[in-house]
């Protein structure tokens, strides 16, 4: 594994979720960045290719789920990583994820901070 800082990119409407997430995350290295909604999300992904996608599914603009569709559609960017992390926490939305939609990882809202850096360490692991 290279030692360059990986590049995480977080797609979340709530700007104190982004700001959580940021302090989390960059204790521990990693170069953050953020986007306000699916539509700037997607073109963030399209242009700085993020070694991993954080995914909230509850936005105003496009729904996540429609997002991760795009980026897995794109050849481009099919093969970024994405961990969902919603507050869209039933089982069954879980089971959808992981199951159906194959998202590497599935974080419920609220989580701590050990929970997201290890599903974070375990993905980008895999790279």
């Amino acid at each position: 594994m290279s030692s360059d800082p990986k590049r995480i990119l977080c797609i979340e409407d709530e700007p104190d979720m982004i700001d959580l997430i940021r302090l989390i995350l960059a204790r521990h290295g990693y170069v953050f960045d953020s986007a306000p909604g699916g539509e700037e999300g997607l073109r963030k992904v399209r242009e700085t290719h993020p070694d991993l996608v954080l995914l909230d599914l509850m936005m105003p603009d496009i729904d996540g789920w429609e997002v991760y569709q795009q980026i897995k559609a794109d050849e481009k960017t099919r093969d970024i990583p994405v961990i969902i992390v919603t507050a869209k926490a039933q089982k069954i939305d879980k089971v959808l994820g992981l199951q159906i939609a194959k998202v590497d990882d599935y974080i419920a809202k609220p989580f701590s901070p050990a929970e997201l850096v290890e599903s974070v360490q375990r993905i980008l692991g895999k790279k």
